[in-house]
């Protein structure tokens, strides 16, 4: 069983902070632009400029670095099965990035007094803690089928161990058990 939701998860997230790199890195916006599409207002700020290079150029890197992360999820999603720990292990590393990179955009924008920065920044948070739980509540679920899974396979092995051993004591006996022919 694939992993739906958290592939379609994944690939948005990837494709949110792809979009936020691009319009950051682009010259005749920048960083208020990005800041813009998230829903901050930029009035005026404190102390750099925001479309200086030694701003854009972290951010930018940042948000291309957490897309990248994404991006490598939603690949583990296509490549691996539902029992791999892969796709935990690397989505786990995604959003605790994402979080860290949204996190130091409040700071900075703490620093440079942009105003409702905080709210918007939250509500991503948000999205993205929700984007997580529902990403493992679809592993839980695809974990809770799987030992079913398992549990036959075991089953179909011992029987099969059983119905060997059988006909190996039969052998053995010299009994024919239950070929009808006679012969071994």
């Amino acid at each position: 069983m694939r992993h739906v939701l958290t592939s379609f998860l994944a690939l948005h997230w990837a494709i949110v902070f792809a979009l936020l790199a691009l319009i950051c890195i682009d010259g005749n916006r920048g960083v208020a632009a990005a800041l813009g599409v998230l829903g901050a207002t930029i009035e005026g700020t404190r102390f750099v400029d925001l479309d200086n290079v030694i701003v854009v150029a972290p951010l930018a890197t940042a948000l291309l670095v957490v897309a990248v992360l994404f991006f490598w999820a939603f690949v583990e999603t296509l490549v691996n099965d539902a029992s791999s720990q892969g796709v935990d292990s690397v989505a786990r590393i995604a959003f605790i990035s994402a979080s860290g990179v949204l996190s130091l955009i409040v700071i900075g924008g703490a620093a440079q007094g942009i105003n409702g920065l905080f709210m918007v920044v939250a509500v991503q948070l948000a999205a993205l803690l929700a984007s997580y739980v529902a990403m493992l509540a679809e592993r839980r679920s695809v974990a809770a089928v799987a030992p079913a899974d398992d549990e036959i396979r075991a089953a179909a092995h011992g029987m099969a161990k059983a119905a060997a051993h059988n006909s190996l004591l039969s052998l053995i006996s010299g009994r024919t058990g239950s070929n009808p022919r006679g012969g071994r």
